[in-house]
């Protein structure tokens, strides 16, 4: 099963990386975590995001787009990272966010989200749909 782990955003993550002991020793506790998970072929992709200050939003009403920058409100909606992982259940992606070090400096939430797997779409999906699957990707 492959799941989206995000990190949500904080006023901190918002306001950008600053260069402190602090954060020096996140980022170290968080690679030696990150490759715990990659060593566990648990980790296909992940990455942090820069702040929603430097970011883009593209608004769909119909046929018409329109383009919203950055920064967003509702900084506990926003994403600050995220990781792509394949576990064998829901089960094994909490045991592994639960090891996680704060990837805050203050309080902080991470949320798991299964993804759809093309078993999930058997139901709506045309055989064009079917024969266009991108399930086999190389990460």
């Amino acid at each position: 099963m492959r799941v989206m782990v995000l990190v949500k955003a904080t006023e901190d993550s918002e306001g950008g990386l600053q260069p402190t002991a602090e954060t020096k020793a996140m980022f170290e506790a968080m690679g030696k975590y990150n490759d715990e998970l990659v060593k566990a072929g648990v980790m296909l992709a992940g990455d942090g995001l820069k702040p929603s200050s430097q970011g883009k939003r593209v608004a769909f009403d119909g046929p018409g787009r329109t383009v919203i920058d950055g920064p967003f409100a509702e900084t506990r909606e926003l994403v600050a990272g995220f990781w792509l992982w394949e576990v064998k259940d829901m089960e094994e992606a909490v045991a592994w966010v639960k090891r996680c070090p704060n990837p805050m400096l203050g309080p902080s939430e991470i949320e798991i989200r299964p993804l759809y797997e093309m078993d999930d779409l058997q139901e709506i999906l045309t055989p064009t749909a079917e024969a266009s699957d991108t399930h086999d990707r190389t990460y």
